[in-house]
């Protein structure tokens, strides 16, 4: 009887959190990156090979936006995230720097809905000849505007202070250095900019609206991927550790976590290559309120954790291969229903 009563409560337990969704295609859109919300009814998306478009989500109208940024697509590189808040619009990209070599850089414009006269705010240096791993996301909590750099496949930069690839950096909104950056604290040897180190490929990055926090998601290499937080002054450990992973190759890469390294939230091994990641607040879902929806590529799924207790994670596969590889996510801000890029499209998914 026991047996059975178990058996009862996990059923039930799994239909309660079972949900159907729909999910309607708004655009097609190519190789889109990032987007953001700039009203309840627009919603900016860059793509990758360079344009900016400004889709109305009612009537599926698409405004493209000229710019003027110096950008390559190069390999995984091109217009990467964009950020839309009081009136300016912050983009992540991959900057020409000549030769070959390119940055991840950011810049910002004030938000027209016909050009964008982008001033560059951040420079990752040093510039490399690599088309890997540019990150890239932003975040603004306050005055801070925090980004995702990836370590451009160069591997142990991420744990040189003295160059920008492979950490989180902090910098004011106005692209101004605050003066309790860890450099200004403990880490002298730091560069200005940087507030944790020892980071691989970070392709999601949010604020929770919960407790305030700076939350992030890892593309690790053959296995090896997390959510995890940022933390001032720390260091996630790539190249040492390998957070479960392997080389392409198949040779091991270093410990999974080892003391004296930033621990992250939750592993995934092997590799679902995650993306964009969102902490949700809702109406629509407003049962996930709190929880941390993260995105993939190569699983093409949505999971959701909730991470309030550390020692006890709890993580549901939402969806899987039903949109594609899904690059990003935007709640709507104020109906709360959800907005994906995947595959060559924006995507609504909302309760039947």
């Amino acid at each position: 009887m026991k047996i059975i009563f178990i058996l009862l409560i996990f059923f039930f337990s799994n239909l309660a959190n079972a949900q159907s969704f729909n999910f309607k295609k708004i655009v097609n859109l190519k190789d889109p990156w990032g987007s953001t919300f700039v009203d309840q009814n627009n919603i900016l998306v860059t793509e990758k090979g360079g344009y900016i478009k400004l889709i109305n989500i009612k009537n599926k109208d698409i405004n493209l936006i000229n710019h003027n940024l110096n950008f390559l697509e190069h390999g995984q590189g091109g217009l990467l995230d964009i950020l839309f808040k009081d009136s300016y619009v912050y983009i992540s990209y991959t900057e020409n720097r000549g030769n070959r070599k390119t940055s991840t850089s950011i810049a910002k414009a004030k938000f027209n809905k016909k050009d964008l006269i982008f001033k560059n705010i951040f420079q990752a240096n040093p510039p490399i000849d690599s088309g890997y791993h540019f990150g890239s996301r932003l975040a603004i909590k306050g005055n801070y505007l925090f980004a995702s750099a990836g370590e451009r496949g160069q591997g142990m930069i991420a744990q040189d202070p003295t160059k920008h690839p492979g950490s989180i950096i902090r910098i004011n909104i106005d692209g101004s250095i605050p003066q309790d950056n860890p450099k200004f604290r403990d880490k002298s040897d730091w560069l200005p900019e940087i507030y944790q180190i020892g980071i691989r490929n970070p392709q999601g990055l949010a604020l929770s609206p919960f407790d305030g926090k700076i939350y992030m998601s890892n593309h690790g290499a053959k296995g090896g991927d997390w959510f995890g937080e940022a933390k001032k002054g720390e260091n996630y450990g790539w190249k040492i550790l390998g957070w479960g992973g392997k080389n392409y190759s198949g040779i091991p890469i270093g410990p999974k976590w080892k003391p004296g390294f930033t621990k992250a939230i939750q592993y995934w091994v092997p590799s679902i290559a995650t993306s964009a990641i969102t902490i949700y607040k809702g109406d629509e879902f407003n049962e996930w309120n709190g929880h941390a929806l993260i995105t993939s590529l190569k699983d093409q799924s949505l999971r959701k954790l909730i991470f309030n207790d550390l020692n006890n994670v709890k993580e549901d596969i939402i969806f899987k291969n039903e949109i594609g590889r899904i690059r990003d996510i935007q709640v709507h801000p104020i109906n709360g229903k959800i907005y994906f890029l995947a595959g060559d499209n924006l995507w609504l998914m909302e309760k039947s």
